[in-house]
C-alpha cells in the first residue's frame, strides 16, 4: 500500500468514527425523547485490496446506522398497554359506580331509603287511626321512588359520558392510522423498498410512537412488511395497509333508551369491536357494566313496584272510592290481558270488588274473574270492563285504553280486595306504587293527595291492620316470582356485584400495569438512551479519531521526508 493509500485508510477512517460521533450526539440530544429508540453506527471492514502476492485491507467503513430494537419485545409491549388501557378503563368506571352507589349526599342510598320506608309502614300498625303516620309512610315511599331514579339518573349520565368518550375516539383513531400510512410511505422511500441496511431513524421513531398509541386505543395486530412498512389489523380488518389507511366513522342506535355511538370502519361498515385496548374498555363500561347495571336497578324497581303493588291493591284505607281509573292503559282493550302490552302481566284467578252505600250501611262483595288459561277463558279489557259493569251501583268503561270505574250514585263507595290475578297491580289500579323501571318509577298521585286511601286494612275501610303488616314485612318476605328471593337480598346482591366486580377490575389493573412497567423496563434496556455508555462510546470514538489524525500526521511527516530526498 503507498503512502496515498495509508492517508485515504486513514480518511476513511476519520468518516467512520465521525459519523459515530454524530449517532453518539443523536442519542445523547434525544435521551428525554418519547418514543425514541436509540441508534447504532455499524462498521464494517472495508473492502480488500491485492499487491502482487499481498492482500491487504482499506480501513472501516459504516455499513448502516440501525435502531436497537427488539421487535417481539416491542409486540408484547404494544400488547400490554393495550391491555392496560383496557382495564384502568374499567377500574375507572366500576370506582365512579361504586362512589354514586355509597353516595350519602347524592340521594342515592338506596339501601337507608328502603329501611326507612318500611320501618314508616310498621309505625302505621301502631296508629292505624292517624293520617299523618300514612302521610308519613306514603312520603317515606316517595322518597325511597326518588332515591332509585337518582341511582338510575346518575348511572344514566355516567354511561352517556362514557359514550361521549367513545365517540370522541373516532378523530384521534383517523389521525393515527393516516400518519402511519403517511410515514409508510416515507420511509419506504427513504430505505428505497429495504434496498438499504439502515433504518429510517427518526421516521421510524415516529411511526413506532403512532402505532403504540393507536394499540392502546384499538389493540389490534401489527406485521411488518418486506418493505419495512407496517399494518395493522383489528379483528381481521386492516387499518392501515403499507400506504393506505381506512378510516373509521361513528354510527348511532338506541340501547336502553339511550343513543350510543358505535365506531365503525368506512366503506365495510362494520363495527370496530377491539379485543383490548381504551376502545374496548369503554364499550364494555358502558354496555356490559353500566348498561348491566341498569338491567338489574331497572328489575329491581319492577319486582318492587309490582310484587308490592299486588299485596297493596288487595287493601282498603280510611276512605273509599267513589271513583277511580287505572294508571296503566293496554294497547288493544280486545285482546287477553296478558297479552295486551302491560308492562306488568296479569295471571289466571279474581280479584273483590266491594260497594257499600253510605245512607244504609249495606254492602256487596263480588268476585271479578280473571281467565287466562287459554283461548276460551281469555279476559280482556274490554270482558272486564263488563263484568265490573254489571255489578250493583258501578258503572265501569273503557276510555283511551285505561279501565275507569265510579258510583252510579253520591251514596255508594267501593274498595278493591283479594286480587290473585295481579290484574289491579297491573292496571294500577288501588296501587301504591307507579312506573316498571328505576327511571319512571313513582307514588300514585291518589295516595298522594290522600294519605288516607294508604291501603293498611284488609277487611274493609279502616277495620284493622292485617294488610299493613304484610307490607311492613315485604321488605324480607319470600317472592315466588323471585325464586324464594327477597326484595332486600335483591338490592344487596346488585351492590355485592357491583363491589366484587369493582374489586376484581382493580386487581386486573394493577397486575396489567405491572406487566406493561416490566416490559418497558426491558424495552428501555433494550431501546433506551443510556448516557453512560454513551459517554463510553463517545470517548472511544473520539480516541478512534484522534489516533487517525495522528497516523494522518505521520504518514504526512514521510511524505515530506520522501519529498525532500
Amino acid at each position: 500500500m503507498s503512502l496515498f493509500g495509508s492517508i485515504q485508510l486513514a480518511s476513511g477512517s476519520l468518516r467512520a468514527n465521525d459519523i459515530a460521533l454524530q449517532v453518539v450526539g443523536q442519542n445523547i440530544a434525544n435521551a428525554n425523547t418519547p418514543g425514541y429508540i436509540r441508534e447504532s453506527a455499524n462498521f464494517v471492514p472495508g473492502p480488500t485490496q491485492s499487491d502482487g502476492a499481498l492482500v491487504s485491507g482499506t480501513g472501516v467503513v459504516v455499513q448502516s446506522i440501525t435502531q436497537q430494537i427488539d421487535k417481539f419485545l416491542e409486540g408484547r409491549l404494544r400488547s400490554a398497554s393495550s391491555d392496560q388501557a383496557s382495564s384502568d378503563t374499567l377500574k375507572g368506571t366500576y370506582t365512579q359506580l361504586e362512589n354514586i352507589l355509597g353516595g350519602l349526599n347524592s340521594g342515592s342510598n338506596v339501601t337507608s331509603a328502603l329501611n326507612q320506608f318500611f320501618a314508616s309502614i310498621s309505625n302505621v300498625l301502631n296508629q292505624p287511626e292517624s293520617a299523618s303516620l300514612r302521610q308519613l309512610a306514603t312520603l317515606q315511599g316517595q322518597s325511597l321512588a326518588k332515591s332509585i331514579n337518582d341511582l338510575a339518573g346518575q348511572t344514566s349520565d355516567l354511561r352517556t359520558s362514557v359514550n361521549d368518550q367513545v365517540e370522541n375516539l373516532a378523530p384521534t383513531i383517523n389521525r393515527l392510522t393516516s400518519q402511519i400510512a403517511q410515514l409508510n410511505a416515507k420511509i419506504s422511500q427513504t430505505t428505497g423498498g429495504s434496498q438499504l441496511p439502515s433504518d429510517a431513524v427518526g421516521l421510524a421513531d415516529q411511526r413506532n410512537q403512532a402505532v403504540g398509541d393507536l394499540a392502546k386505543i384499538v389493540g389490534g395486530q401489527v406485521t411488518t412488511q418486506l418493505d419495512g412498512t407496517v399494518s395493522v389489523y383489528v379483528n381481521g380488518s386492516y387499518l392501515v395497509d403499507e400506504g393506505t389507511s381506512r378510516g373509521v366513522h361513528v354510527a348511532h342506535s338506541t340501547d336502553r333508551g339511550q343513543t350510543i355511538s358505535t365506531i365503525e370502519i368506512n366503506d365495510i361498515n362494520t363495527p370496530l369491536d377491539p379485543a383490548s385496548g381504551q376502545l374496548n374498555g369503554l364499550i364494555n363500561s358502558r354496555d356490559q357494566v353500566l348498561g348491566g347495571f341498569t338491567d338489574q336497578l331497572n328489575a329491581f324497581a319492577g319486582t318492587l313496584a309490582n310484587e308490592f303493588n299486588k299485596v297493596y291493591s288487595g287493601g282498603q284505607g280510611l276512605s273509599a272510592y267513589s271513583q277511580a281509573t287505572s294508571l296503566n292503559a293496554v294497547a288493544d282493550a280486545n285482546v287477553p290481558l296478558n297479552q295486551a302490552g302491560l308492562d306488568f302481566t296479569p295471571t289466571n284467578g279474581s280479584f273483590q270488588i266491594t260497594t257499600k252505600n253510605q245512607q244504609t250501611g249495606a254492602s256487596t262483595t263480588t268476585d271479578i274473574p280473571v281467565a287466562l288459561l287459554g283461548p276460551a277463558h281469555n279476559t280482556t279489557l274490554n270482558s272486564l270492563t263488563a263484568a265490573i259493569d254489571r255489578v250493583g251501583g258501578l258503572k265501569a268503561q273503557v276510555v283511551g285504553g285505561k279501565l275507569s270505574i265510579s258510583a252510579t250514585d253520591a251514596n255508594t263507595q267501593f274498595t278493591f280486595g283479594k286480587d290473585t290475578s295481579g290484574t289491579l297491580a297491573a292496571l294500577g289500579l288501588n296501587t301504591f306504587f307507579t312506573g316498571s323501571s328505576a327511571g319512571n318509577l313513582g307514588i300514585n298521585a291518589g295516595v298522594l293527595k290522600d294519605p288516607g286511601k294508604f291501603a293498611a286494612s284488609t277487611t274493609g275501610v279502616g277495620t284493622d291492620t292485617t294488610n299493613a303488616q304484610a307490607l311492613a314485612n315485604f321488605l324480607t318476605k319470600p317472592l315466588l316470582a323471585q325464586g324464594g328471593d327477597t326484595l332486600q337480598n335483591i338490592f344487596t346482591s346488585i351492590t355485592t356485584t357491583v363491589t366484587q366486580s369493582s374489586a376484581n377490575a382493580k386487581a386486573n389493573a394493577d397486575a396489567a400495569d405491572t406487566l406493561q412497567t416490566t416490559l418497558a423496563t426491558q424495552q428501555q434496556a433494550t431501546s433506551g438512551v443510556n448516557l453512560d455508555e454513551e459517554a463510553i462510546n463517545m470517548l472511544a470514538y473520539q480516541r478512534a479519531y484522534q489516533a487517525s489524525a495522528k497516523f494522518i500526521s505521520t504518514v504526512n511527516d514521510l511524505l515530506n521526508l520522501l519529498v525532500q530526498l
